[in-house]
C-alpha cells in the first residue's frame, strides 16, 4: 500500500507538471483537427499553428489557450494516478525479485496494461476539453452542433448528458483506447530503454536531472508519433454533433477524412503535439521521478 501511495501522489504532480506547461499546444492542436475543410476556392479558418495562436488570443486572449483546462485539471490527479500505479503495480507483477529492473519489453507491457485501465477515465475527460477547445473553430461551420456555446466544463457534461445521458460522455471510447494502449506502450518502452542507455548499463535511478528530462522527452515524442492519426479520429469523432453526426464511427471518420483531405488530415495539428510532447513529458515524467524519490 505505501508504493500505490508514492504512485498517486508522484503521479498527481508529474501530471499537473504535464498539464501547465503543455495545454496551450494542446488547445492549438485540437482547433487544427476539429476545424473543418474549406469550401473550393476558400481558406481555412486556420492557415496553421501560428495562424491559429494568433487568431485565439486576438479573440480571447491568453486565457484562450488554457480553454479546456478545467476538466483535465479536475481529472489530473486520478487520471496520473491510475496511470501510474496500473503501471507500479504490473511492475511488482513482472518483477522476479523484489527491487529488480525491469526490461524494455516488461516496461512496454507495464505500459499497454496502464494505457487501458486510463482510457476509461481519459474518454469523457477528453471529450469535454476537446468540445471546449474546438467550439471556436467549428463556430463558423453552420453544423447542427456549432451553435451550441459552453461555459465550461460542467456546461459541456450537462449538455451531453441532457443529449444523449452518460453514454455520451464515452463517445470515442473505441479510438481513446487505441490512442491509449500503444502510445504508452511506446511511451515507457522509449523512456525506460532512453533511461538504460545513458546510464550505460549502470543502475538508472543514479541518472540526473537532465537525463530524465531527456528521457522523458523523447517519451513524449514516441507517444504522439506512434499514435497521432488515431488521435485525430478520436478528436473529430468527439466534437462532432450528437443528434446530426457526420461520422458513423471511427472507420467511417477514418476514411472520411481521407478521402477529403488525404493522408495530410490525418496530422492535421502535429506540428502542436509534437511541441507539446516534449516540454510536457520532459515536465511529467521529472516531477514523477524526482516527487518519487523525496518519498523514499
Amino acid at each position: 500500500m505505501e508504493d500505490v501511495a508514492k504512485d498517486l501522489a508522484s503521479g498527481t504532480v508529474g501530471g499537473a507538471a504535464q498539464l501547465v506547461v503543455g495545454h496551450p499546444f494542446d488547445t492549438i492542436k485540437v482547433k487544427l483537427q476539429s476545424q473543418h475543410t474549406p469550401a473550393p476556392g476558400q481558406a481555412p479558418k486556420y492557415a496553421g499553428a501560428m495562424d491559429a495562436v494568433r487568431k485565439t488570443v486576438a479573440a480571447e486572449g491568453l486565457r484562450g489557450l488554457y480553454k479546456g483546462m478545467g476538466a483535465p485539471l479536475a481529472t489530473v490527479a486520478a487520471f496520473n494516478a491510475v496511470l501510474f500505479t496500473v503501471r507500479g503495480q504490473m511492475e511488482e507483477l513482472l518483477r522476479s525479485q523484489p527491487g529488480a529492473p525491469l526490461s524494455v519489453n516488461q516496461q512496454m507491457v507495464c505500459g499497454a496494461g496502464a494505457g487501458l485501465a486510463v482510457s476509461f477515465l481519459a474518454c469523457p475527460t477528453e471529450l469535454i476539453k476537446c468540445r471546449l477547445q474546438a467550439q471556436s473553430a467549428l463556430g463558423d461551420s453552420g453544423s447542427a452542433g456549432a451553435t451550441v456555446k459552453y461555459g465550461g466544463p460542467i456546461d459541456v457534461a450537462r449538455h451531453v448528458l441532457r443529449e444523449t445521458g452518460v453514454r455520451g460522455l464515452f463517445k470515442g471510447l473505441v479510438p481513446t483506447m487505441a490512442r491509449e494502449i500503444p502510445g504508452n506502450t511506446a511511451m515507457f518502452g522509449v523512456y525506460e530503454a532512453t533511461k538504460q542507455f545513458m546510464a550505460g548499463g549502470q543502475d538508472t535511478s543514479q541518472l540526473g536531472r537532465g537525463s530524465l528530462i531527456l528521457a522523458g522527452g523523447l517519451a513524449g515524442a514516441a507517444f504522439w508519433v506512434s499514435v497521432y492519426p488515431t488521435d485525430v479520429v478520436k478528436s473529430v469523432i468527439q466534437v462532432d454533433d450528437f443528434k446530426h453526426p457526420k461520422y458513423s464511427g471511427s472507420i467511417d471518420a477514418f476514411k472520411k477524412i481521407l478521402a477529403s483531405e488525404g493522408v495530410k488530415g490525418l496530422y492535421k495539428g502535429f506540428g502542436p503535439a509534437m511541441a507539446r510532447s516534449v516540454p510536457a513529458n520532459a515536465a511529467c515524467f521529472l516531477a514523477y521521478e524526482v516527487t518519487r524519490s523525496s518519498l523514499g
